[in-house]
């Protein structure tokens, strides 16, 4: 049951709501405009705000769903962690788009929300204050996702290792803008 979660988990993750309402609506494929990621950030500055809460939502669905099935059939946190991890690496890397996916932050968040709500809402509160305070999604997201570990081992100790991968993935997937951050070029709202 554990594989076919994960392998179902994947393929949902792969779903990109960012490339599929862009296209239902005739916008622009956010992977080749504005900041070329295929996420929430960059459908609002391409689509608007409709665009862009659909694409949160639908991404944030998408690692929520997986760990909710795999709570329901009775896996354990460490094995639900595991599956949503696996939805993060379908944001990444999505089988229907080429493997050119997001950044795997809402989906990431939808994960938390199904592990351990307490992280998930630290998580959100942390992005949502250095978001208001710096206007810098990227430093929101870079800041908000390793905040939540030391919670995670505290309280949830089974599923800290694959929430530090999926750390690390997102820390990674962000590179280019920790470049601009230190260079002082990165983008504000």
């Amino acid at each position: 049951m554990f594989w076919l979660l994960a392998f179902l988990a994947y393929l949902l993750g792969s779903l990109s709501f960012a490339i599929l309402l862009s296209r239902l609506t005739g916008s622009p494929d956010p992977r080749g405009s504005g900041s070329g990621n295929a996420g929430a950030t960059n459908m609002l500055r391409l689509a608007g705000k409709k665009l862009a809460i659909l694409t949160l939502i639908g991404d944030l669905c998408k690692g929520l769903i997986p760990v909710l099935i795999a709570n329901g059939v009775g896996l354990d946190p460490r094995q639900q962690a595991w599956i949503g991890l696996c939805a993060v690496i379908g944001h990444l890397f999505p089988l229907y788009f080429r493997f050119r996916g997001g950044k795997g932050v809402a989906t990431a968040a939808g994960v938390l929300l199904g592990l351990y709500l307490p992280a998930a809402l630290l998580a959100i509160a942390a992005w949502l204050l250095t978001f208001y305070l710096t206007r810098t999604s990227s430093l929101a997201a870079l800041i908000a996702t390793p905040l939540t570990l030391p919670l995670l081992a505290w309280q949830e100790p089974q599923v800290l290792m694959p929430m530090t991968l999926l750390t690390l993935l997102i820390v990674w997937r962000h590179r280019g803008n920790l470049r601009d951050l230190f260079a002082g070029r990165e983008r504000h709202f």
